[in-house]
C-alpha cells in the first residue's frame, strides 16, 4: 500500500487578513508561509517520494516548488484539479468576521453535509471528487511504484479535512472537529481493509522513518511495538 502525505499550503496574505480566499488568483505566500514552507521541504528531504501533486492555485504549486527544491531524486509534479480549493462561490474574497454573521455559517460548523455555498459547489461534492482523486492517485503511484511508494499531495485545508474525515470513517458532518493548519502534513495509507491514519496536522518532527516502514495490512492488536 502506498502512503499519501497531505500537506497544507503555508500561510496567505489571504490568512493572515482573515479573508476567504477560495479559488482567487493572485494569492500567495507570505513571509511567514514561506518560512513554513521551507520546513515542510526539509522534514521531507529525507523521504525519496515518488511525486508531489499539487492544487492548481498559487499557494500550494509554490508550496510544492518548496518540497520539491529539496528531494535528491526528480519526483513528478503534476497538477491535479480535483483536490482544489472548495468553490465557495460568492463567499470567496470576504472576511471571515463578516461571513460569521450569514445564516449559513452556523449550518457550514454544524452539519456541513447540506451546506451549498452561494453560487459555489456542496461541501459534500467537495469532499467526493477530493477524496475520489486522492484514492485514485494513491492506486495508480502503488501500482507503478509498489507498496513502498509515498507521495505528497498539497491541498487545501477544507479539502485535506474532507478526505481525513473519509479515512477516519468519520460523517461529513463530524469533520470540523479535525484541525489542519497552514504547512502542516497529515499521513494516511491506504489498505486493503480500511484506511490507515498515521498523523495528522504535524507541523514538525523527523519523518525519514517513512523510507524503511513496512506497511502490514492488519492493525497490530493492542497498539504494537511502534515504529523502530
Amino acid at each position: 500500500m502506498a502512503t499519501v502525505i497531505l500537506v497544507r499550503h503555508g500561510r496567505t496574505t489571504a490568512n493572515a487578513s482573515g479573508m476567504l480566499a477560495g479559488r482567487t488568483a493572485g494569492v500567495h505566500l507570505d513571509d511567514v508561509g514561506r518560512e513554513q514552507a521551507t520546513r515542510v521541504g526539509e522534514r521531507l528531504a529525507d523521504v525519496p517520494l515518488v511525486a508531489v501533486v499539487s492544487s492548481p492555485l498559487e499557494r500550494c504549486v509554490q508550496t510544492s516548488q518548496f518540497i520539491l527544491d529539496r528531494q535528491g531524486g526528480t519526483p513528478l509534479s503534476p497538477i491535479e484539479e480535483d483536490i482544489t480549493e472548495c468553490d465557495y462561490g460568492q463567499w470567496a474574497g470576504r472576511n471571515l468576521s463578516e461571513l460569521s454573521k450569514e445564516k449559513l455559517w452556523s449550518v457550514v460548523q454544524a452539519q456541513p453535509s447540506a451546506v451549498v455555498f452561494p453560487g459555489g459547489e456542496s461541501m459534500a461534492t467537495m469532499q467526493s471528487r477530493s477524496v475520489a482523486a486522492v484514492r485514485r492517485l494513491d492506486a495508480a503511484f502503488e501500482s507503478e511504484h509498489g507498496p513502498g511508494a509515498v507521495w505528497v499531495a498539497v491541498s487545501h485545508g477544507d479539502i485535506i479535512k474532507s478526505v481525513l474525515a473519509d479515512a477516519l470513517g468519520m460523517h461529513l458532518d463530524l469533520f470540523q472537529r479535525i484541525n489542519v493548519g497552514p504547512a502542516s502534513i497529515s499521513i494516511v495509507r491506504y489498505g486493503e481493509n480500511r484506511p490507515d491514519v498515521i498523523a495528522t496536522n504535524t507541523d514538525a518532527g523527523d519523518l525519514s522513518w517513512l523510507r524503511a516502514f513496512t506497511p502490514t495490512a492488519d492493525a497490530p492488536v493492542g497498539g504494537g511495538a511502534g515504529r523502530l
